[in-house]
C-alpha cells in the first residue's frame, strides 16, 4: 500500500509541475524560493519508491519495516494533501481569471503573476504556507529516507518486477463451480431432505477452516433444486465474526418476506419471525458462524423451533465448539481436498487455456505447488488464477520456491498464496485491492459505484486522454481473474456486482493496516471513536441503524478520506449541526450519504477542496449551496431521485473536472443551468431539463446547448420539455446528438413536470400555440446518436414520426412509446421490438 501511496504523490507532483504548463510553471514561483525543496522532495520519494517492492515483501516477517512503511504512508498521505491543495489553488487562479476552455470565447492572455487584481495578499499567503509545508514533509521523508539502509532493502530489478497487461485480450474465468466434494454434497443433501429426525428442529453443520469450502457447499444447498422444492422458505444469513442479533433477525425476517415491526427492539423482532414460521417449513442458512455464547443463540433457537416439523437450520462455522454450542448433532467435516480434486482445479485456471506442449513443460513445477496449497481451494485458485498469467518455467520456479510460502498468518497455508498473488499485481492495482477492505464482510460490492470510489481517491491516475473509467474496468477485471473477487451478477455477459470471500476480506483487512473500516451502530452501542485504536482510520463505511444519534465522534477524525454512510431507513436524519461538523473533513475525497433526510446543505460544503466523489442521492433537498460550484475537483455529483430539488448552482461551470452528474428523477428540477455548457469534459447527465418560456431563459441551457457536450456518451440520457422547443425557419438542429457515438439509452419526453408542494408535482404542457406539426419538426431535427439501442418517447403529439428517425434506429432493440395518442402509424421498424 505504501508504494501505491508514494505513486499518487510522484504522479501528482509531475502533474503540477509538467514543463509545458506554462501559466502552472509561473505560479510555482509564486510560492517563494520553493524549487529547491520541490527537488528535494521528488528525489526523495524517488529513492524510497525504488525499495518499495522489497520493503513490501519483507514486512510480513520483521514488524520493523512494517512500522516504517507505515511512517512512509503518513508522510506521503501529507504530500497528495498539501500538493492537491497547490494544485487547486492553481486551478481557482486559472478558472478565475478565465482561463480555463471555454466553448464560446478564445483563451485569454495570462494576467500580471505578482500580487494585483488577479489575486491578493490572502493568496499570496497561502501559497507561501505550501511552501513551508513543503519543508516540513520533506524533514521527515528525509529521515525516513535514512532509515531505509537499516533494514538492508534491495532494489528489485526490472524483469522481476509485477508487468501489468491490459486485460483486453485476456478471457474471463469464473471459479465459481464446486471442484469434486462429490461426497460431501450428496450427505449434505441427504440430511437436508431428510424427514425422519426425532428433532423438531435440525441443526447440521459444516465444520472447517478458512479456505475449506463450507461456504461453496452452502451455496450448493441454496440453490439445489430439489432442495428449494422441499422448503417452502430458504433464508441466507452471513452472520461472520461478530453475531448481531438485530441484524440476524432483520434478515430472517426479510427473508420471510414478510413486515417488519414497527417497533425495532429484538423482542419484537424474534415475535415476528416466530409468528411468520408457523406451519411454515423453512431452512435458515447461517453462513460463517463464529459466537460461543450460548445465551445469544438461545432466543432464536426457542423461536425457530415453532415452524414446521422437517424444518432445518444450516450452519457454516470453523469451529466445532460453536456447532456444539448451537445444538447441532449432524456434523459434517469439511475436509481438504484431495491431491487429484486440487490438480484438476488447478489445471483448469493455470493451464486450460495453453498449448498442449507448453503445459507440458509447466505440469511438473504445477503439482509441486499444488503440493503447497494443501488442499485448501482458495488457495489453490488464487495461486492458479495467478499462474494463468505466467508463460515461462522461470516464473513458475519464482513462484515455487518463494520465501512467501512460508508465511501463516491470516489462515493456516492461505496468507502465502494470497500475498504471493498481491505482490504480483502492479501497485496501481493493490491500492484498488486493499481499499475494499472498507466494505462489510459479505457485502454486495457494485462495480461502477467501486470504481467511482478509486477515481476519487486517485488510483486509477489522472491521465487526461483516457477515460478513467476504461482503466477502473481493467483493474476490476484484473482482480476478478485473480480470484480476489467472487459471486459475480451479470448482465449480458457483464458484471455488475461482486461480493469478496470472507478470507480475501481478512486478507484485505490485514494490508490497510486500519486505514479501512466498516462500522454498524446500534442502540446500546457505544461511541466507536472513543477507542483511539481506530483513530487512524481514513476511509470508514458507517451504517447507523434506527433510533440511533449519529456518533458526532467521528468528526474528530481529521485524516478520513471516505465516508460512505448507508441507511436502510429514511426517516433517519442529519441533523445541520452534523453536517456542519462533516464539513471539517476537509481531507475527504468521497462523501456519501444516501437515503438520508436531509433538506439542506451547508455552505461550509466549499471547505471540502479534495473532494471528488459526492453522493446525496434520495435526499430531500430543495437547493444546492452557489458554494458548492467551488469544489473544482469534483468528478461524479450523484442526486439521483432527489425529487425536491428545483435549481443546480449557477456557477455549475466553475466544476470543470465533473464528469459525471447523476439526476435522474429530479422532477422538480426543470432546467439544467447555462454553465454546464463550458463542462466539455462531462460524460453523464442522467437528465437534461429544457427550459420553457418564462423559465429564467438567461440562466437556463437551451436545447442547442448539448452540442457543447461531445463526450455526453455514457450510459443513458433523457431530454424533457421538448413540447417547448421552438425550431428555427431551417429546421436544423446540428450534432445534438449525432455525435454522442456510445450513447445507447434515450429518453425523449415532450411535456414536464411541476412542483406544486413538497413531493407533490403536476404535468406542464405547452401551450395551445403549440401544432402537431410542430412536435414533428423537432424530433426530425433531433436525429438519434448512431448506436442507440433502447428509446422511450412520451407525451408526443405529433401525427407520425419522422421517416429520417426510422431509417436511423439501424442499432436499435427496444423502444416504448407512451401517450402517442395522435400517431396514426408507425413506419416499418425492422427487427426493433416495440413493446
Amino acid at each position: 500500500m505504501a508504494e501505491a501511496v508514494v505513486s499518487v504523490s510522484l504522479e501528482l507532483l509531475d502533474s503540477i509541475l509538467l514543463p509545458t504548463a506554462g501559466f502552472i510553471g509561473e505560479q510555482v514561483r509564486l510560492v517563494g524560493d520553493v524549487d529547491e525543496e520541490v527537488d528535494k522532495l521528488k528525489n526523495n520519494l524517488q529513492a524510497i519508491q525504488a525499495v518499495l517492492l522489497d520493503a513490501n515483501q519483507k514486512q510480513m516477517n520483521n514488524r520493523a519495516v512494517r512500522v516504517w512503511l507505515n511512517r512512509l504512508k503518513d508522510a506521503c498521505y501529507d504530500v497528495e494533501d498539501v500538493l492537491d491543495e497547490w494544485n487547486t489553488e492553481i486551478m481557482k487562479l486559472k478558472i478565475e481569471g478565465g482561463y480555463v476552455h471555454n466553448a464560446f470565447a478564445p483563451k485569454k492572455k495570462v494576467c500580471c503573476l505578482f500580487p494585483s487584481p488577479c489575486f491578493g495578499f490572502k493568496e499570496v499567503v497561502l501559497r507561501h504556507n505550501i511552501a513551508v509545508r513543503i519543508t516540513e514533509i520533506n524533514k521527515k521523508l528525509d529521515a525516513i529516507a535514512k532509515e531505509k539502509g537499516d533494514y538492508n532493502l534491495n532494489v528489485i530489478p526490472t524483469n522481476e518486477r509485477p508487468n501489468y497487461q491490459r486485460m483486453q485480450t485476456t478471457t474471463f474465468i469464473d471459479v465459481s463451480d464446486i471442484c469434486g466434494r462429490d461426497v460431501e454434497k450428496n450427505n449434505l443433501v441427504r440430511k437436508l431432505l431428510c424427514g425422519s429426525s426425532e428433532q423438531r428442529l435440525q441443526i447440521i453443520s459444516l465444520v472447517g477452516m478458512g479456505g475449506i469450502g463450507k461456504t461453496t457447499l452452502a451455496q450448493y444447498a441454496y440453490n439445489n433444486g430439489e432442495i428449494k422444492s422441499n422448503f417452502k422458505s430458504i433464508i441466507w444469513v452471513c452472520v461472520s465474526d461478530l453475531f448481531d442479533e438485530f441484524k440476524i433477525a432483520r434478515v430472517i425476517i426479510e427473508g420471510l418476506k414478510v413486515p417488519p415491526p414497527n417497533v425495532g427492539d429484538l423482542q419484537s423482532l424474534l415475535q415476528r419471525i416466530h409468528d411468520s414460521i408457523a406451519g411454515n417449513k423453512f431452512l435458515l442458512i447461517l453462513d460463517d458462524v463464529w459466537n460461543e455464547d450460548h445465551k445469544k443463540w438461545e432466543p432464536f433457537y426457542h423461536c425457530l423451533k415453532n415452524g414446521l416439523h422437517g424444518s432445518k437450520i444450516l450452519i457454516t462455522t470453523r469451529k466445532k465448539s460453536v456447532a456444539h454450542i448451537m445444538k447441532s448433532i449432524d456434523i459434517i467435516n469439511v475436509e481438504e481436498l484431495s491431491f487429484d480434486e486440487n490438480w484438476l482445479l488447478f489445471r483448469r485456471l493455470a493451464l486450460s487455456k495453453r498449448p498442449t506442449h507448453e503445459s507440458e513443460k509447466l505440469e511438473e513445477i504445477g503439482r509441486e505447488i499444488v503440493k503447497k496449497c494443501k488442499g485448501l481451494p482458495l488457495a489453490t485458485k488464487t495461486i492458479g488464477s495467478l499462474l494463468q498469467f505466467k508463460r515461462s518455467r522461470d516464473e513458475w520456479q519464482r513462484v515455487l520456491h518463494s520465501e512467501m510460502w512460508k508465511l501463516e498468518e491470516i489462515e493456516k497455508g492461505l496468507l502465502s498464496p494470497l500475498m504471493l498473488s498481491y505482490n504480483d499485481l502492479p501497485s496501481s492495482i493493490r491500492k484498488c485491492f486493499s481499499y475494499c477492505a472498507i466494505f462489510p464482510k459479505d457485502q454486495r460490492i457494485g462495480k461502477d459505484k467501486l470504481i467511482k470510489l478509486w477515481m476519487a481517491q486517485g488510483y486509477l491516475g489522472l491521465e487526461k486522454d483516457t477515460k478513467l473509467e476504461t482503466i477502473g474496468e481493467e483493474y476490476f477485471h484484473h482482480l476478478a481473474t485473480r480470484s480476489f473477487f467472487q459471486e459475480f451478477s451479470k448482465y449480458e455477459d457483464v458484471i455488475y456486482i461482486c461480493k469478496m470471500h470472507d478470507i480475501v476480506h481478512d486478507f484485505a483487512l490485514f494490508l490497510s493496516n486500519g486505514e479501512c473500516l466498516a462500522i454498524e451502530v446500534n442502540i446500546g452501542d457505544n461511541d466507536p471513536f472513543i477507542n483511539s485504536s481506530n483513530k487512524n482510520v481514513r476511509h470508514l463505511m458507517l451504517k447507523v441503524n434506527k433510533g440511533v444519534s449519529f456518533p458526532m465522534s467521528i468528526c474528530s477524525v481529521k485524516s478520513l478520506r471516505s465516508l460512505l454512510m448507508i441507511s436502510d431507513d429514511r426517516e433517519n436524519a442529519l441533523s445541520g449541526d452534523v453536517l456542519q461538523n462533516l464539513c471539517k473533513l476537509t481531507c475527504l475525497r468521497s462523501l456519501r450519504f444516501p437515503n438520508y433526510r436531509v433538506e439542506e446543505i451547508p455552505k461550509d460544503i466549499k471547505k471540502l477542496i479534495h473532494l471528488r466523489y459526492l453522493d446525496l442521492s434520495s435526499q430531500y433537498i430543495v437547493q444546492l449551496p452557489e458554494s458548492l460550484s467551488e469544489l473544482y475537483n469534483l468528478h461524479t455529483l450523484d442526486i439521483n431521485d432527489c425529487l425536491d430539488i428545483v435549481e443546480l448552482p449557477r456557477g455549475i461551470e466553475k466544476l470543470v473536472n465533473l464528469r459525471r452528474l447523476i439526476n435522474y428523477g429530479c422532477l422538480a428540477l426543470l432546467y439544467i443551468p447555462k454553465g454546464i455548457e463550458k463542462l466539455t469534459g462531462l460524460q453523464t447527465s442522467s437528465d437534461f431539463g429544457i427550459s420553457s418560456e418564462g423559465d429564467n431563459d438567461s440562466k437556463a441551457c437551451s436545447l442547442e446547448g448539448l452540442k457543447f457536450l461531445n463526450n455526453l456518451d455514457q450510459g443513458s440520457l433523457t431530454i424533457r420539455g421538448l413540447g417547448f422547443v421552438k425550431i428555427a425557419s431551417d429546421g436544423k438542429i446540428n450534432q445534438l446528438l449525432t455525435n454522442k457515438e456510445n450513447l445507447t439509452r434515450l429518453t425523449l419526453q415532450f411535456y414536464k413536470w411541476k412542483k406544486m408542494e413538497r413531493r407533490s408535482f403536476q404535468l406542464i404542457t405547452p401551450g395551445g400555440g403549440v401544432s402537431c406539426e410542430d412536435y414533428e419538426l423537432v424530433l426530425e431535427a433531433l436525429l438519434p446518436p448512431p448506436k442507440l439501442e433502447w428509446l422511450k418517447i412520451k407525451d408526443y403529439r405529433g401525427n407520425t414520426f419522422p421517416s429520417t428517425w426510422i431509417t436511423s434506429l439501424t442499432k436499435l432493440k427496444s423502444l416504448f412509446l407512451w401517450h402517442v395518442s395522435n400517431c396514426k402509424n408507425l413506419h416499418p421498424f425492422g427487427e426493433t421490438a416495440v413493446p
